[in-house]
């Protein structure tokens, strides 16, 4: 089995790693750290989300940072859009790519939206054609992918039926999510070929937790099926809502110390993302979640 001999890196911290932060974060500093992240030569940064600030505080600021980033040509600046309303924000704000999502898991889709996966998928119908007629990127996302907190397993048929779905739609890209990171290295395989049969296998990427210690494992074992795309976040931000006190999304540092060993090519500066992550974790008053950060970072403070 051959490692792909470069990888790309979505970044998912501004958005997926600080919505669930408690205490609001300024828009200065959301800015900051995107415009920190675009210098370290990410290609594609996650940095807003245009839901109802009822439901998520933390992503009032949306319009504002994604007007006021220092963009660099080539780079995709994504934003998550639940709706018409949010894609017309999205427009506004000149995003590169929107993000739909779905699950996996029946009964994760009826506990969170009160309804099944086909019409959560089909509520997006209207987005997804938008996207086209302005020639905006789709991104689909799948979350609870390898289990789930109320259904417990999920079937790799059951990821190939909503890849489908979002294939359907329209979707440039989809993302395998294991949303409570309970996947090891065997059952991602079996579910990333499986998701291949649907979706030409360079445009699906994995989106792994580290909850149980397994997200790097998980990313080494869906290279050696021919996945090619990650999803990390800056110094391991977003805990996972779903197991109290357990990490969220991988660390983008650990991933990147790991390509770096492997000689992957990723096009980033891992030394300016440990600096990121630094900065973001001294804003928040706490210690990354990232053990290459901290120990680069301990290393050079030594």
């Amino acid at each position: 089995m051959t490692l792909p001999a470069k990888v790309k890196i979505v970044e998912v911290g501004p958005r997926d790693g600080l919505q669930n932060e408690k205490e609001t974060i300024p828009a200065d500093i959301k800015i900051e750290l995107v415009d920190r992240l675009t210098a370290a030569g990410f290609a594609n940064i996650e940095a807003a989300s245009f839901v109802s600030p009822k439901w998520v505080p933390q992503m009032a600021t949306s319009a504002e940072v994604m007007a006021r980033i220092h963009r660099k040509p080539g780079v995709v600046y994504s934003v998550l859009t639940p709706n018409m309303k949010g894609f017309e924000a999205a427009l506004a704000a000149k995003a590169d790519e929107v993000v739909i999502f779905g699950a996996a898991s029946e009964a994760f889709s009826q506990k969170n939206i009160n309804c099944s996966i086909a019409e959560s998928i089909e509520r997006f119908r209207d987005v997804a054609q938008a996207a086209k007629q302005h020639s905006i990127r789709l991104r689909g996302s799948i979350s609870c992918a390898f289990g789930c907190p109320y259904q417990g397993e999920v079937s790799a048929d059951s990821v190939a039926d909503v890849v489908r779905r979002l294939r359907e739609l329209g979707c440039d890209e989809i993302d395998i999510a294991d949303t409570i990171g309970v996947g090891t290295p065997k059952k991602v395989q079996a579910v990333m070929e499986r998701a291949a049969t649907e979706f030409p296998i360079e445009r699906l990427s994995g989106h792994f937790h580290d909850t149980y210690g397994q997200a790097l494992a998980n990313i080494y074992a869906s290279m050696e099926v021919g996945i090619a795309i990650f999803h990390s976040s800056v110094a391991g931000l977003g805990g996972c809502p779903y197991a109290k006190g357990a990490t969220g999304n991988v660390s983008t540092e650990d991933v990147l110390y790991m390509m770096n060993g492997l000689g992957i090519d990723t096009g980033i500066d891992l030394g300016a993302v440990v600096d990121a992550g630094q900065f973001i974790s001294q804003h928040l008053g706490r210690k990354a979640v990232s053990r290459a950060g901290n120990a680069i970072a301990a290393k050079r403070n030594g």
